[in-house]
């Protein structure tokens, strides 16, 4: 289940190439639905920062969107810090617009969005995650698990944190997880939610340091938060896009 050497080893030049084709579409893609000006938050993977999101921000603040980074520095992982970081600025931004926010998360910053979602369910509109594996079961699948490990010692005590088996159920709110089969660092199949009413699962092409400038993801996260609250529906991709998805876009485990 560990992802294969060969996808690890590429991933930085493979991220590269995902940039590429987002400048070869960026006029299609920047033609996504506009948004109703709700707030957004985009939470970045383990140890990086919201340097990583800006081109994923700037996407989605030239949509409409009040998008914001998650403003603590570099993801370090589930420290004191960042929980209540994470809890602030989100009663934050829905007390002063007095509407729910939606969250954007990739890797490690998805599974810590879908749990702000379940804690806080009147406070979020949607969860999109881009190669969270939150369903992972064995931890030395992820290529990651390394880095994770050598950062434990300042992160909340286990007893204070979920359950594997817990970060896997089903969050009270919509949301859509985007994976990629050829994700480098995480399994796929950890990256997939089961399915349900309000709840996909989107395959895309792509490298998992890529996602936060893939075109494929940025069409999908546009459309996602484009929906107005209330009215979920599932993903389809545009007619011009059908080459930058794999042929079943909602695929299940």
């Amino acid at each position: 289940m560990r992802p294969p050497l060969s996808l690890f080893l590429t991933e930085p030049g493979r991220a590269l190439l995902d940039y590429g084709a987002l400048l070869a579409t960026a006029p299609a893609v920047f033609a996504a639905p506009r948004g109703d000006g709700h707030p957004v938050v985009v939470i970045p993977g383990l140890l990086a920062d919201d340097t990583s999101t800006s081109t994923m921000r700037l996407y989605l603040r030239g949509l409409g969107y009040n998008a914001h980074g998650w403003g603590l520095g570099r993801n370090l992982g589930p420290t004191p810090a960042t929980q209540s970081g994470m809890r602030g600025l989100l009663t934050e931004l829905h007390d002063v617009g007095r509407v729910k926010v939606s969250l954007v998360g990739w890797s490690l910053g998805g599974i810590f969005a879908r749990e702000l979602a379940r804690r806080y369910p009147r406070l979020v509109r949607q969860v999109i995650t881009l190669g969270s594996p939150f369903r992972l079961a064995d931890p030395r699948d992820s290529r990651a698990n390394g880095t994770y490990e050598r950062l434990n010692r300042i992160h909340l005590r286990p007893e204070a944190l979920p359950s594997r088996e817990d970060l896997g159920r089903p969050i009270p709110v919509p949301s859509t997880a985007i994976y990629s089969k050829f994700d480098g660092i995480v399994p796929w199949q950890a990256c997939i939610d089961a399915p349900g009413p309000g709840h996909e699962n989107v395959a895309v092409y792509g490298s998992h340091l890529g996602f936060g400038h893939n075109p494929a993801v940025l069409w999908v996260i546009a459309d996602r938060l484009a929906q107005r609250e209330g009215a979920w529906r599932p993903f389809r991709p545009p007619a011009w896009a059908g080459r930058l998805f794999p042929a079943r876009v909602a695929a299940a485990a």
